[in-house]
């Protein structure tokens, strides 16, 4: 049980970047959220979850 405590904010962060709540901020910003990586116009500017990063051209 004391495991449990250690894993809920983990499921919070991954709940959270599933969710895209870091995209909106990303758009604000004037960028895009790319799969993997920025293509080569654009610059990482940030991230819209773990795996995903803010890009902007």
């Amino acid at each position: 049980m004391k495991i449990l405590y250690l894993l809920f904010p983990f499921f919070l962060l991954l709940i959270q970047g599933a969710a895209g709540g870091n995209s909106i901020l990303c758009r604000r910003r004037g960028g895009f959220c790319a799969s993997r990586r920025c293509r080569y116009p654009a610059t990482p500017i940030g991230r819209c979850s773990i795996f995903r990063p803010c890009c902007r051209r």
